[in-house]
């Protein structure tokens, strides 16, 4: 059967034509693709869609172009519309990766932001001179003795104090900790 009597048959919806015709290029239209690709999925999604374009776009056809020409010119846009379609899925999940990450990072800094500052509170709650060494001690990392040295105490008291704001701290932890667990669970 030549390819003008095969492409005017197609052309009229002759199924034998089509059929030959898929039987003589299925292979080879897989084949081609996956050497662009090295992806089986993207050649069978390809030659399974570049033969539905075929039998589609049949009336289409002329007559006076080899057969072959017009299916692997169906092909390539069939390959370079299913590239398109997995390219914008992958921008699509990786955009609601971002976004997804985005928002997690700002909720975890509100979140975090929030513990701070209920820290902070906690920490301005200390009477007066606890308050002190405990910031001089965490916040501008003076040791108990430059502090004993600074405030006129010894540096037993110091210690004291720290260990007091400490405890408190880890009081007000455990019932901040309490709290969001009871809030939550």
């Amino acid at each position: 059967m030549s390819e003008s009597y095969t492409i005017a048959a197609l052309k009229v919806g002759d199924e034998t034509a089509f059929g030959e015709i898929f039987k003589d290029f299925h292979e080879k239209v897989y084949f081609y693709i996956l050497s662009k690709t090295n992806s089986s999925y993207i050649a069978a999604e390809t030659t399974q869609l570049t033969f539905i374009k075929l039998w589609q776009y049949r009336s289409s056809l002329i007559e006076t172009i080899p057969l072959s020409a017009q299916l692997f010119r169906i092909a390539k846009t069939t390959f370079i519309d299913i590239l398109r379609v997995e390219n914008n899925k992958a921008k699509l999940l990786n955009s609601q990766k971002f976004n997804r990450t985005f928002f997690t990072d700002i909720h975890e800094n509100l979140e975090t932001e929030e513990l701070r500052q209920k820290l902070q509170a906690a920490i301005e709650n200390m009477p007066p001179v606890r308050r002190k060494v405990f910031e001089l001690s965490r916040n501008e990392g003076l040791s108990y003795r430059e502090i004993s040295k600074m405030l006129s105490v010894s540096v037993k008291t110091v210690e004291n104090h720290i260990s007091l704001a400490l405890k408190q701290l880890r009081h007000f932890l455990t019932l901040l900790l309490t709290t969001i667990a009871f809030l939550f669970f």
